[in-house]
């Protein structure tokens, strides 16, 4: 048998082995074909897209599939809101479900600058910087390290450094939770925007006020004005740090207004004091 026999010998039984498999497993994919819900379909299609994960599933496919198989809420998609909620809610023919605006919060006013512990020559990353000695140069230990590796991961733009600390615009937060997974200091935290007025307590640090003057201008003492203040006994104070329940806060602001520190924010900003009305003189009252 001559070389281009064999070619061609060995051609032919390729191609009657390729045919073959080729049938098998069409014959297989048609037997063991699983039948796709066309609920999911049709929920991945009005879905964003972000595949931020912010839903707690891997990615918008996997949130679709979990819907239409009853394991997920209508309402988990951060990225598309209510107006997502409502249009998965009509494909899975139930009522839309309530959602609350989340969005992240970070728990730190950059009062610790200008207490740094040393000067810190290395990689612009927070994750580099906390693995140095001390944990990074901030003076408090619950301090933003202010290098942006939360800045990095946001895929909606929604969160830069301001002056040393991070900020987050909330019209732009999906609640994605990437930059809570990034933060070496664990210091970002999810919060439901539900009243009017918003309000936030911006520290993190559970040390003794004594320690906290020392590291930040401006950081928790734990002193409990603020819960005192609160006329629905919507603040505690756990640890030496003022914690908010949102479930009871009504956003009157007033534990911002007699918190001597002014970390308590409203709506992302310290409420101006007003002065109390002088009393009316003797003669005034009469």
């Amino acid at each position: 048998m001559t070389l281009g026999m064999i070619v061609a010998v060995a051609a032919v039984v390729l191609l009657v082995l390729g045919v073959v498999f080729g049938l098998i497993l069409g014959f297989a994919a048609k037997v063991f074909a699983v039948e796709k819900d066309p609920r999911e379909e049709a929920i991945a299609g009005c879905l964003p897209g972000a595949n931020c994960g912010g839903c707690g599933f891997p990615g918008c496919s996997g949130y679709a599939a979990a819907v239409a198989a009853g394991k997920a809420a209508t309402n988990c998609c951060a990225a598309g809101g209510e107006t997502v909620a409502a249009k998965i809610a009509e494909i899975m023919g139930v009522k839309a479900e309530a959602s609350v605006k989340m969005a992240a919060q970070v728990q730190c006013t950059g009062g610790c600058r200008g207490h740094e512990q040393y000067e810190y020559v290395g990689i612009q990353d927070c994750a580099a910087a906390a693995r140095v000695p001390g944990g990074g140069p901030a003076g408090c230990s619950f301090g933003c390290l202010g290098f942006g590796t939360c800045e990095s991961v946001c895929p909606f733009d929604a969160i830069h450094v301001v002056d040393g600390v991070a900020k987050v615009d909330v019209e732009k937060c999906k609640a994605c939770k990437k930059c809570i997974d990034v933060c070496p200091r664990h210091i970002i935290v999810l919060a439901p925007y539900k009243t009017k007025r918003h309000v936030a307590i911006t520290c993190s640090s559970k040390d003794k006020g004594a320690d906290v003057r020392k590291v930040c201008d401006n950081g928790c003492i734990g002193c409990g004005l603020c819960a005192k203040a609160c006329p629905k006994e919507a603040i505690t104070v756990d640890k030496n740090l003022a914690v908010i329940d949102y479930d009871k806060c009504v956003g009157c602001g007033l534990c911002a207004q007699k918190c001597p520190r002014k970390l308590i924010t409203v709506d992302g900003k310290i409420p101006e004091i007003k002065p109390a009305a002088p009393k009316a003189s003797g003669a005034e009252q009469k």
